[in-house]
């Protein structure tokens, strides 16, 4: 395979630690059969008789998963975290990138959910007896996993669609 058709295929890579739907990436990868990167900072199990998914231990410290993965992300790549920053890097390089609960970043909503998130941490930093106003994450919901499951499927097929392949 030449470094261009390489570019050309589809790949998924999850920042794992704390990711609700690693079950679930796991069976739209088998089904599509795309190489998957299962990447944290500590040991996580991935399924052992699927040879495209693979997991990656990356050395602790702060953002350094988030940093393998933005290193690698890449038009054809789909990217699976919480992490907006993460989630920024990714669309900037050209990677699709989805929330444990479906939500699409895209390069038209993601500055100003970033934008949000620096002002969410800002208030709760001036403020940080009553950063309990502002609530927390909501809990993950099995309406989260389906819309996840129907989000990542769409992202695949439309990658596809666009000439990329498995």
């Amino acid at each position: 395979m030449t470094h261009s058709d390489e570019n050309k295929t589809i790949c998924i890579y999850v920042d794992a630690d704390a990711c609700p739907v690693k079950n679930e990436t796991y069976k739209v990868a088998e089904r599509h059969r795309i190489r998957t990167f299962v990447v944290a900072n500590s040991f996580i199990a991935i399924p052992r008789d699927e040879p495209l998914i693979e997991r990656v231990i990356v050395p602790a410290g702060l953002d350094v998963a988030d940093d393998w993965i933005a290193e690698r992300s890449r038009a054809g790549a789909v990217v699976i975290t919480a992490d907006i920053p993460l989630a920024h890097r990714a669309v900037t390089a050209g990677a699709v990138a989805l929330a444990p609960d479906g939500r699409l970043f895209s390069a038209a909503n993601i500055g100003n959910i970033l934008a949000t998130r620096n002002l969410m941490d800002e208030l709760r930093s001036a403020n940080p007896v009553s950063s309990g106003q502002f609530g927390g994450s909501k809990p993950f919901s099995a309406r989260d996993r389906s819309a996840f499951l129907s989000a990542l499927n769409l992202a695949i097929v439309r990658l596809k669609r666009d000439g990329f392949t498995a």
